[in-house]
This record gives structure tokens, sequence and C-alpha cells, in this order.
């Protein structure tokens, strides 16, 4: 597996691969939990959402980054951080890795050459955030294992 910088030329497949990689969580576990209505104001056009997202994700200019992994065949995975460079902070935006390569240590390649990266940038500490459902399960056993401390938070929705 080969890590690289993006190209414009990827772009068609992350964000094919970001949709992929997240519908089970949208279609399968947030719709359910909390119903049409909240569905819709959150997260109705989440497709649409991360066609944004993910277009929007590299601009060295703004310090926002993309690395790719790819095989020789495929593009497999790909990791988004951003830095903030007056506080000495990055921030892991998005890591997605398609189905077939997963708990290959595809993420972990990433975060890791993403971490690597930032510390180059002048970043002391990297931020990363993932869901605390069974969804994100993997996501947050792989930061555990890069050393990352867990920050417990709580989000709620009602319907009014």
């Amino acid at each position: 597996m080969l890590i690289r910088p993006f190209v414009q030329h990827d772009l068609a497949r992350l964000t094919e691969l970001t949709i992929e990689t997240f519908r089970p969580f949208y279609e399968d576990y947030f719709r359910p939990l909390v119903g049409e209505v909240v569905f819709a104001n959150q997260h109705g056009n989440w497709h649409d959402d991360y066609r944004e997202q993910v277009a929007d994700l590299h601009a060295p200019g703004r310090h926002k980054y993309i690395a790719v992994a790819e095989t020789e065949d495929a593009i497999v995975g790909y990791v988004a951080w951003l830095l903030d460079p007056a506080r000495r902070n990055g921030t892991v935006t998005h890591l997605a890795t398609s189905a077939e390569h997963r708990r290959h240590h595809a993420g972990t390649a990433l975060c890791e050459h993403a971490f690597c990266e930032m510390r180059a940038l002048g970043a002391e500490v990297v931020e990363i955030g993932t869901g605390g459902d069974p969804f994100h399960a993997p996501a947050r056993a792989l930061y555990e294992k890069l050393g990352c401390t867990l920050l417990p938070v709580a989000v709620y929705y009602r319907r009014l």
C-alpha cells in the first residue's frame, strides 16, 4: 500500500468512498434511532453534504490536506486533516477506508501519516473525533490504539 498526496483526479473516488463508508451509519443507525423528522432536519441530505465537504477538504493554502492510500489497482482509503498553525494544533476531519481493506491497518497507516505530516508542519497536538455509537466502535478502538485520549461528549436530539 502506498500513501500519497491527493490529486484532483481522486475527488470522485474519495467522494464515492466517503458515501459508501458512512451510508450504514446514516441509513441503518441514525435514521431509525432519531426518526424521520430529526433525520431530515439534521442529515436528510447527507449524500450531498459529503459531496460538498469532500470537495473542500484539500486546500493547502488554507492548511487543509488529504493523503490517499492506494494499492496497485485501487484507492483503498484516505485521511483529511487541517492545521491551525497559531495554536500548533491539527485536526483529523475525515478518515475512510474501503470495506475490503478494513482491519488491514490502512486506517492506522493513514492516521500515522497524517500525524507525521502535522508534526512536520509544527503541530503539537492532534484532535480526532468519532461517534459513540456501535457503528463507530472500530474507529474508537483505532484512535485509542494510536494513543488518543477519549473525551466523552453527549449530544441529544428531540423532535419538537
